[in-house]
């Protein structure tokens, strides 16, 4: 049946991993040994002494290796994809936009030496690239999805999906007037986005949980592309969207290459070449398969390390001193890993657990798919 509705499509979903992986595993050595000849390492520095202390020996481990992902992914996806599908060309084109961004922030990060310091880019500066590129992704997609209508299940009412929003545990679509349909949009890319960056701060920890989300995108973008499927789990029928399939499949491969070299003692970190890039990729796919409610679920982990970061932010805010101009703070460290490592829990029990909770929040998102 697969086979039938979709000649290939798992041929090239296989071929768009491997290639990936292999890209990754072969240009690996070569890329780190580059960075490290141009001295592009990592230098750790918090607003936390112990947590220096404890990072103190990845100071020479190079990054940026976020290049590797962004080339990977972007070969095997002009090699199996189909090209003449719009939201594949949508996708690449966020893959080398969030690319090239997160590279200039890193670049300006670790060659900046006048001034002694390594700031990158102005946090307002990369917020107007990731929320230019959700506007236009936002305009863009919504107009191409103008003239699909599908039935809602169980009804004789027709909507368009690219129109509405589409709730766990809920079959009935909402629908969006452009506003707000440009606002969720805009909030579920840039918020991937920087909660990805947030949590590649340990070993393999962002890219072994964008393996795990991937993977339930993957599931997403099959199931919204088939009309068959889609009725079943009362989804969205989104025409061309299992094309994107290919997509998710070339960010696995390239991930799982990554974390070969990126696993505990991480011999290269990727740094917000890559972070941004497969935080936007993660959202985006989110957006064209209508699940950023769902994305919640499956993210739960991102989800806790920029909560993490927000509440602690806005509590030291709150809590403030005139006199002192000190606040009190919830937990010991922000993003959330951080806190449990200065707690005494060694690097390796922090990601692995954070892996298993990755998984649960997944399983959890997909089990969704038939409580409606």
């Amino acid at each position: 049946m697969i086979h039938h509705l979709y000649p290939g499509l798992i041929l090239r979903m296989a071929g768009a991993a491997v290639t990936s992986f292999l890209l990754v595993i072969v240009l690996g050595p070569r890329m780190i040994h580059l960075l490290v000849r141009r001295k592009l390492g990592d230098r750790p520095e918090f607003n936390q002494a112990d947590l220096n202390q404890l990072s103190r020996h990845k100071s020479r481990t190079p990054t940026m290796g976020g290049i590797l992902i962004v080339i990977a992914i972007f070969v095997s996806v002009v090699a199996f994809a189909n090209l003449n599908n719009f939201y594949i060309r949508m996708g690449l084109l966020t893959l080398v936009w969030l690319g090239a961004l997160g590279a200039a922030d890193d670049w300006i990060k670790l060659r900046r030496t006048s001034d002694g310091g390594r700031d990158g880019l102005k946090a307002w500066e990369k917020m107007a690239f990731q929320v230019g590129l959700a506007v236009l992704l936002s305009i863009f997609i919504r107009d191409y999805g103008s003239e699909s209508h599908v039935r809602v299940p169980g009804t004789a009412e027709m909507v368009n999906p690219a129109h509405s929003l589409y709730a766990p545990f809920w079959s009935r679509p909402i629908y969006l007037p452009m506003g707000v349909y440009v606002a969720i949009t805009v909030l579920t890319m840039v918020g991937t986005c920087n909660a990805v960056n947030l949590t590649d701060g340990m070993d393999g920890l962002a890219t072994g949980n964008v393996l795990i989300v991937t993977g339930v995108m993957l599931v997403l973008s099959w199931i919204v592309g088939v009309a068959r499927w889609s009725e079943i789990f009362e989804l969205p029928l989104v025409a061309g969207s299992a094309e994107m399939t290919i997509l998710c499949a070339a960010i696995l491969g390239a991930c799982l290459g990554f974390l070969w070299y990126n696993a505990p003692p991480a011999q290269v970190f990727m740094g917000d070449t890559g972070s941004l890039a497969l935080g936007g990729l993660i959202g985006y796919v989110a957006v064209v398969t209508r699940q950023e409610l769902l994305l919640l679920i499956a993210g739960g982990v991102f989800v806790m390390e920029a909560g993490s970061v927000i509440l602690q932010v806005g509590y030291y805010k709150l809590t403030k001193s005139k006199r002192t101009m000190e606040g009190k703070r919830i937990f010991l460290c922000a993003p959330l890993h951080h806190h449990y490592h200065l707690a005494g829990w060694p690097e390796t029990r922090v990601v692995s657990r954070f892996w298993i909770l990755g998984v649960i929040f997944a399983a959890l998102a997909l089990a969704t798919l038939k409580l409606r």
